[in-house]
Formats: C-alpha cells, sequence, structure tokens
C-alpha cells in the first residue's frame, strides 16, 4: 500500500537568512557536485521525525516519489514539497516544529556548502581553522547565546535502548529541567529523545521559557536518526568529527546513557581528548549514568576505558546507577566549576574555546576496507593516540551500520577486518559481541555484523 502524501508550499516562520540566487541555485542543482541530492534526504529525514527504521534507504525508498525545491522570491526563499509524507501535516498544514527544522536543513546546507568548503575562507586542514568553522556553523544556526551562564549539557546515548532504559533517560532529563539546565543530543530518538522529553517537563514545570533543546547531527546519520519532535534547534555539521566538536565546545558537561557502538565513540572521542595533557586541568563533568538493569553495561565499558586507556581515563568520569536526581546534582555542582574557571580565565561561556582538540580528532576518517586495516591499536603510545584510533574503529562500524555509503560498501567487500594488539582486539570484540547480543546495534530487523576482529 502506498503511504499518504501531501504537495505544499512553505514559507520560513524565522530563522532563516535570505539566501542569495547562487545558493538558491546550488541548492536545487542535482547535477554532480550539486546539493539538492543532500536537500532532499536530509529534509525527508525531517519529514519522517518518528521513524522506527535505522536504515538510511527506508525513508527513500518509502517516499521515491519526494521533491524539494528551493524557490527565490523577492522577500526570501519558499519551499515547494512535492509527494511529501502525511505525518508532517495536519489537516493539511504542515506542523511548525518540523517547518521550523526544514528551514534549518536550509539554512546549515547553504551555509556550509558557500560561506565553509567553498568561500576559500577556511583551509579545513588547520586545526585553528577548522574550530572557527565549527563556531561559524554554530553561530549562523542562532545556538550560541552569550550573557547565559553555562548550563547546557549535552546527553549521549543509544538510539536502540530497552523501554526501561528510555524511562530512566526521561527521569534524568526531568531533574535537569528543575534545575533550569538546557539539553543538546544527537537529535535522534531514543536516549537523544528521553532527555528533551523530561526536561521538557521540569522546564514547564519551574515556568520557564526560552528553553533549548539542541540537536546536532551530520548528513550520514539524519537519514537513520531522524530529529525527535522536542528538538526546537537543529544543527546538521558537515562531518562527524566537527559534529563531535561541536558537542564539546557547546556542551558544559556530558552525560553518557546506554548505548552502542556511536555511543562507544563519543566516549572515546571525549576521553581521548580530556588525556592530553594541555586539557588537564579543565573542568568538564562527564556522568555515564542509566537503571539499575543497566549496570552490567557500565561495568564493561568501564573495564574497556581502563584496559585500553589506563587508569587516567575513569579519573575524567563518574559512573552513577540508578539515581536520576544525584545524576542532575553532580551536573550542578560540575556546571559551577566550569563557570567559576571560564570567569578566571576569561573564556566565553557560550563556547568552549580553550578546549585543545588534536587534528587526529578533527580530520574526517573514511572508513573504507583499508583505513580500518591499518588502524593503530596498541598501547605502545600516548592515551589519547589510541583512543583516537579506537574512536575511529567505532566510527567505521557506526558507518558501516547506519550510514548509506559504509552500508553499500560492506555489501560489495565484506565485513571491515579490524585488528591490533591481543588483549585490546579481546576485550574489544567481547564487548561488541555484548552490543549485538542486547540489541544495541539495531532498531528493527536482524543485525549482521558489519566488522571481524582479527
Amino acid at each position: 500500500m502506498s503511504p499518504i502524501t501531501v504537495n505544499a508550499r512553505i514559507s520560513p516562520r524565522g530563522g532563516l537568512d535570505v539566501l542569495s540566487r547562487s545558493e538558491v541555485s546550488r541548492l536545487r542543482d542535482a547535477s554532480k557536485g550539486g546539493l539538492h541530492e543532500l536537500l532532499r534526504r536530509c529534509a525527508l529525514a525531517v519529514l519522517t521525525s518518528g521513524s522506527t527504521s535505522d536504515d538510511p534507504r527506508a525513508a527513500l525508498e518509502r517516499y521515491p516519489e519526494f521533491e524539494i525545491e528551493v524557490q527565490q522570491q523577492d522577500r526570501g526563499v519558499r519551499l515547494e514539497l512535492r509527494h511529501a509524507p502525511a505525518q508532517a501535516f495536519v489537516d493539511g498544514k504542515i506542523i511548525a516544529g518540523v517547518a521550523e527544522l526544514l528551514f534549518a536543513v536550509v539554512r546549515d546546507i547553504a551555509y556550509v556548502s558557500t560561506e565553509v568548503q567553498s568561500s576559500g575562507r577556511f583551509n579545513l586542514e588547520d586545526t585553528q581553522d577548522i574550530t572557527n568553522a565549527v563556531f561559524e556553523i554554530l553561530r549562523n544556526a542562532r545556538v550560541l547565546r552569550p550573557h547565559v551562564e553555562p548550563n547546557l549539557v549535552v546527553c549521549w546515548g543509544g538510539h536502540s535502548i530497552a523501554r526501561h532504559e528510555y524511562e530512566y533517560t526521561k527521569h534524568v532529563g526531568y531533574e535537569l529541567g528543575l534545575r533550569d539546565i538546557d539539553i543538546c543530543t544527537g537529535c535522534g530518538p531514543g536516549a537523544m529523545k528521553g532527555p528533551m522529553k523530561g526536561a521538557a517537563v521540569g522546564h514547564a514545570k519551574q515556568r520557564r521559557r526560552e528553553n533549548r533543546y539542541i540537536g546536532i547531527t551530520e548528513p550520514g546519520i539524519i537519514a537513520a536518526e531522524s530529529p525527535n519532535p522536542i528538538v526546537n534547534h537543529l544543527v546538521i555539521m558537515p562531518d562527524i568529527e566537527k559534529r563531535l566538536e561541536a558537542f564539546v565546545r557547546v556542551g558544559h558537561g556530558i552525560i553518557v546513557f546506554p548505548g552502542g557502538v556511536g555511543t562507544a565513540e563519543e566516549i572515546l572521542y571525549l576521553l581521548g581528548i580530556l588525556l592530553h595533557p594541555d586539557n588537564a586541568h579543565l573542568p568538564f563533568p562527564v556522568v555515564f549514568t542509566g537503571p539499575k538493569e543497566s549496570a552490567a553495561y557500565f561495568e564493561q565499558i568501564d573495564q574497556f576505558l581502563r584496559l585500553t586507556l589506563g587508569e587516567s581515563a575513569a579519573e575524567r568520569y563518574k559512573i552513577i546507577v540508578d539515581d536520576p536526581r544525584e545524576v542532575a546534582r553532580y551536573m550542578e555542582r560540575g556546571l559551577s566549576k566550569v563557570r567559576e574557571h571560564r570567569l578566571d580565565t576569561k573564556d566565553a561561556f557560550f563556547f568552549n574555546w580553550a578546549l585543545r582538540i588534536q587534528p587526529e580528532f578533527q580530520h574526517p576518517f573514511a572508513p573504507t576496507h583499508e583505513n580500518m586495516a591499518g588502524l593503530k591499536l596498541h598501547r605502545d603510545q600516548p592515551a589519547h593516540q589510541l583512543a583516537a584510533d579506537l574512536r575511529r574503529a567505532f566510527s567505521g562500524i557506526v558507518a558501516g551500520n547506519v550510514k548509506e555509503e559504509g552500508m553499500r560498501a560492506i555489501e560489495q567487500f565484506g565485513p571491515y577486518v579490524i585488528d591490533g594488539e591481543a588483549e585490546i582486539m579481546r576485550a574489544l570484540d567481547a564487548l561488541l559481541r555484548a552490543f549485538v547480543e542486547q540489541r544495541r546495534m539495531k532498531m528493527s530487523g536482524d543485525y549482521k555484523p558489519c566488522y571481524r576482529v582479527g
């Protein structure tokens, strides 16, 4: 049975600057090098918000005739949608939140293409220029707010989690909301939706307005993890590395809920940065938390991190099990230390300029079979460098699981082969097998591993 679709023309409700005719032309360009297909894919992800599929090809296969056209007008731009999913509309009118996110897609794709990638203003091989580009994308998206106390907590965790784990993320979000803390996540379902939903209730009880529920994603992920309905600020970064940098630059603390390989990638990215000697003095509260049923999950993560990165890595995070209130209190205390440090060092509240991020955490990693086989996974190197390659290993598995390009490579050449120090490989294999057994790799259908440990 064919899905119900709608044709519509919509105008922005604010939050989108006027686009030049050149930008509109690039967005409409369906030829090689154009942005049309990228725009179409990201727009469809927004219009199918709430989807239970994590196959990036599913929405396009379900709505093959969907089209989006950016039209230039004297007063700005207008979007024409054809054969759009009916779930994004109520009585023929597009849902206001969906419309806002749709224009955020247009805004970010146009800005990244014209002002970051094609303008010549940034040398994207240079560490400082990469950080400047991340800053400008976030500023253009209007998520950087000066004169606001440090109160933005990033929540990481899996899109495929058990119901009791999801309920727990809502309870934590509720406790954060009662304490006037805003939420930033990867924008998708599961542990990315729960904290926002809980915080919305907490904020409502406190009669708090101007709440921020920021979702930061990238083109390779958004189709598999479409924005959840609570997100009111969507930002599409150009790649996973800039997405991760955006999280740690804009957030004042991080809470990690149970998840799969994507969550492990995020943990390794964060610890790899915090373990660099230049960042040893920076306050940055990090909590791993879940319900009592998830205690074993965090024990295994903790053991893996201590084995690979050493005891110093464990000093950078706190594990709190089955206590949402204590998680919020711990984070609130940590945010106070962040505030004091930023005041002492005259660093901005809204962007963590002082954090040192090494090039290996900034340069995009192409998860080809050759690159995955060439990772240096051994302990005779500084911990932050090992963390960088472990992060790349998990990034490659994420690509093989949910990114269209990675899935095609696996279908064509077979599973990735990951090799390294024997003890690390045994621990890595055990961790990945546990993720599969606990169904943390996929929301629907049977999971077929996209990797093989050598």
